[in-house]
């Protein structure tokens, strides 16, 4: 293991333990807590002093091969074959010389964990072009590419406890003040090209308000409240204003040289002999409007692609389909965006969306409907062109419903009657988080055992369950993947509660026992419903 510790001299005391530096999610928010007013900034380390290897002109020229040529035009642009000689070529937050003592330490974890970074890279494969493409358009220092690996790990499905979500983690109200929609159909937080463009917004007006990146990043992570109090008391108390210097919360002063780490070790990934898998600089998406709400799998098919790559690259959608009043956007594989294009033209409009008929019965409104149909009023009202709540008994109404081929898709993920199997209920058990967990009902989950949903579970109690079960480490039907980083005082009940699964089927997907201990740093792999994130947000 590559302990940094031993390249340094004893210039310094450690005053900070090491955070797991796996993902950080973002409070962007004015109610973290105060530390003590007795809370000091070490030095900065003199890094060129004391680093046994410093930069060689071979490691320089061995950066410059990979470019694939240097244009007669001085003023045109470098081409790199490899996305992160661009990112390296764009860093313009630090010279790398010198580096404060916190940022070393969360070097050392991150230069130790290769395959953490291997696993970031290869996880923002499709999104990081698009991004770096973004950060260049308003010069703005590629660093910030990097944000969403200390944020989320890139995984656009990351939920926090603060309720923040996307790559990015905006928490509802800021999402909402940068135009990241939130409906029963769409999260634009976990939308890639929305969510990207208001994290890039928000960036800059926040290095607009403290003229210092390491400031703004501070405050996207804590809030600029609570940045800009800081800076008050120091100022008010003749004290420095750096971030170094000011006093904010545990989380945010981590934060900040999580990513000075981060990008460091990727501007001299020979120094730590890290092997960080190449990305392609090409772009690997295109955003194609479709005019109109589409079934998701019916675009999936028309592009030749599977529904999990649909899902992937628009994670913004929470259900079957696309949100029918908008957006009409999907981010596609570049290469079978012409080839969608060419199939969609050719697709009546009528059949982008399957519908049902319902005749309205006594005593149902447009809420009963709704709920049976998984669906929302507004989405009734608004394919019924209705002005009203008002309804009439022998009225006939059109639904769009998932087709066939979405047999599997969010709001349909109901398995058929199987195997009969039995579950054992464990503390912290719900009648409705048994059943999602099973990709049954509750009212068929209680049906079939003689209860009723309102009826009280026991731990130890016995379920019967007809359903197809999903071995250990197998994906269910429908649901998203998410790779969740442990940190500090989680426990199994906190994380199945998190993301509306079950403590059992945590344990079951992740091999672990009873007796299995969680340590920071650790990955669990877990099978959430985008959609039920959506409703606890």
């Amino acid at each position: 293991m590559l302990n940094l510790k031993k390249l340094f001299t004893p210039l310094f005391v450690v005053l900070f333990t090491l955070v797991s530096g796996c993902s950080t999610t973002s409070k962007q928010g004015d109610d973290a807590r105060k530390l003590s007013t007795e809370s000091s900034s070490p030095p900065a380390t003199q890094y060129h002093d004391i680093v046994k290897s410093p930069i060689k002109q071979a490691e320089s020229a061995k950066v410059a091969k990979k470019r694939l040529a240097r244009p007669e035009d001085p003023e045109s642009e470098l081409v790199f074959e490899d996305l992160w000689d661009r990112i390296r070529d764009g860093f313009a937050m630090s010279d790398h010389e010198d580096m404060h003592e916190v940022t070393v330490e969360r070097l050392e974890w991150f230069a130790n964990h290769p395959d953490f970074m291997n696993r970031i890279a290869e996880r923002a494969t499709p999104y990081l072009h698009y991004i770096v493409e973004q950060i260049e358009a308003r010069g703005l220092p590629m660093e910030l590419a990097l944000l969403p690996i200390i944020e989320s790990s890139y995984e656009p499905f990351a939920v926090s406890s603060s309720q923040a979500a996307g790559i990015w983690q905006f928490i509802p109200g800021t999402g909402r003040v940068f135009g990241l929609d939130q409906t029963w159909w769409y999260d634009g937080r976990r939308d890639i090209i929305a969510s990207t463009d208001a994290a890039l917004s928000y960036l800059e007006k926040l290095y607009n308000d403290f003229n210092d990146w390491e400031l703004a990043l501070a405050a996207y992570n804590a809030g600029e409240g609570t940045v800009g109090r800081s800076i008050r008391r120091n100022e008010e108390s003749g004290l420095p204003t750096d971030f170094w210097s000011l006093e904010l919360p545990n989380e945010t002063q981590n934060y900040v040289p999580k990513l000075l780490a981060v990008s460091h070790l990727i501007k001299f990934p020979e120094r730590y002999e890290l092997d960080l898998m190449a990305v392609n600089n090409e772009p690997y998406l295109t955003v194609v409007d479709v005019g109109s709400q589409i079934d998701l799998a019916l675009a999936a098919r028309l592009a030749g692609i599977t529904v999990d790559e649909i899902y992937q690259l628009n994670p913004g959608f929470s259900r079957w389909a696309t949100a029918p009043e908008g957006p009409h956007q999907l981010a596609l594989p570049i290469d079978k965006a012409p080839v969608f294009e060419r199939e969609l033209a050719a697709l009546p409009a009528s059949e982008r969306v399957q519908w049902a008929r319902h005749e309205v019965k006594s005593g149902e409104s447009l809420g009963v409907i709704a709920s049976r149909y998984n669906t929302t009023v507004a989405a009734l009202k608004d394919t019924n062109e209705l002005t009203g709540n008002l309804i009439r008994v022998g009225q006939q109404l059109l639904i769009p419903v998932a087709g066939e081929s979405t047999s599997t898709s969010l709001s349909a993920n109901i398995a058929a009657k199987g195997k009969k199997t039995t579950y054992t209920v464990q503390a912290g058990d719900s009648w409705w988080n048994i059943a999602r967990s099973h990709n049954i009902e509750v009212d068929q989950l209680a049906k079939w055992n003689d209860k009723k949903p309102r009826d009280m579970l026991h731990p130890g109690q016995q379920l019967v369950i007809y359903a197809s079960s999903n071995a250990p480490g197998d994906q269910p039907a429908g649901l998203r993947t998410v790779n969740y980083t442990i940190r500090d005082g989680d426990s199994l009940w906190k994380i199945s509660r998190r993301f509306n699964v079950s403590v059992a089927n945590v344990r079951e997907w992740n091999n672990l026992t009873e007796r299995s201990l969680l340590h920071p740093g650790q990955q669990l792999t877990l099978y959430v419903d985008p959609a039920l994130q959506l409703s606890q947000i």
